[in-house]
């Protein structure tokens, strides 16, 4: 059924661009000083933001459709799974965020390090959202 291979491929390569941001990018960036970990954070974001968002959103809407023509609880689960993304983003993760994105790099200290450092614990959560709508998905379709 091709809207479930989809909806397992949005799955993987959102949760493949979270596990590369927790296990390398976040890690690397945490070794630079508290100016450039500022500096490098911004636009990693955007550019992460634009990605992982619509990823999240179309594997959700693929996982429904493959919910609707199959029944197998493995779609509806690894959908919900997918966007769960959105809400922990908006109400756990956007407050740290949107403070990073108000820091000036010129005012980076042990504070912004600090909330860098909370990100990454909280974009861990969205990875592991990912990994697991993935296995759900992959359930259905072996299922």
């Amino acid at each position: 059924m091709l809207p479930g291979q989809l909806a397992l491929v949005a799955a993987a390569v959102f949760s493949g661009a979270a596990l590369y941001i927790t296990v390398a990018e976040q890690p690397a960036r945490l070794r630079l000083d508290d100016r450039s970990l500022l500096t490098e954070w911004k636009p990693a974001y955007k550019h992460g933001t634009a990605m992982q968002a619509p990823l999240a959103i179309v594997g959700f809407l693929l996982g429904l459709a493959a919910w609707w023509q199959a029944g197998h609880v493995g779609w509806l689960l690894g959908a919900l799974l997918m966007i769960a993304n959105w809400p922990v983003t908006l109400f756990a993760i956007m407050p740290t965020n949107n403070r990073l994105m108000a820091t000036e790099p010129a005012e980076a200290g042990a504070e912004s390090r600090a909330m860098i450092k909370r990100w990454g614990s909280l974009h861990a959560v969205r990875t592991a959202l990912g990994v697991v709508a993935c296995f759900a998905f992959l359930w259905a379709s072996l299922s």
